[in-house]
């Protein structure tokens, strides 16, 4: 009796983990559209299309979290630590204007092989390399299991480019 009872609750767990991971890979593969059509407006510099993959205002307030803590990083120093808290909102205004354009953005893109000499990765493709998050969003890695680079929020029906947790160094105007 408690052999059939605790196998059953063994099947249970199975079927609910077995569920858990069917969503999260619904997730992936829904949000790799979106994603695909972003890393696309990358590639072609597609500024129309490229604005309507991307959460501005999250992705400003992402960047300038960004810098804040490189500036916090870069010094021990107080003083500096204080002016680098100052002038993070601004250097996010900055960015908001210079470094959230498709230019910026293509070295990523290059790197996911959305580029102009080489066949375009598939959805399918795309979602390898995404992982759904617990708090319903989804981030792209640069390699299966690695860390978060470009995170997605589904907002109004679409997953739009909401946060980055890449290399700053990697935000740099690439043009053709």
């Amino acid at each position: 009796m408690v052999t059939r009872r605790l196998s059953a609750g063994l099947v249970a767990i199975a079927l609910v983990a077995s569920g858990l991971a069917s969503c999260a890979t619904a997730t992936r593969i829904d949000a790799a559209g979106d994603v695909h059509a972003l890393l696309i407006a990358i590639r072609d510099n597609d500024k129309a299309a490229f604005n309507a993959h991307v959460d501005r205002p999250a992705l400003k307030r992402s960047i300038e979290a960004r810098l804040m803590a490189e500036a916090d990083k870069a010094t021990d120093d107080p003083g500096l630590k204080v002016l680098g808290a100052i002038a993070a909102p601004y250097l996010a205004d900055a960015a908001n204007k210079a470094l959230i354009q498709p230019a910026t953005f293509r070295a990523l893109a290059y790197q996911y092989g959305y580029r102009p000499d080489q066949p375009i990765p598939g959805q399918i493709a795309i979602a390898a390399n995404l992982k759904a998050l617990p708090d319903g969003r989804v981030c792209a890695t640069k390699k299966k299991d690695g860390p978060c680079v470009l995170i997605f929020t589904r907002e109004d029906g679409a997953w739009r480019l909401s946060g980055f947790e890449g290399d700053i160094a990697d935000l740099r105007d690439r043009r053709r």
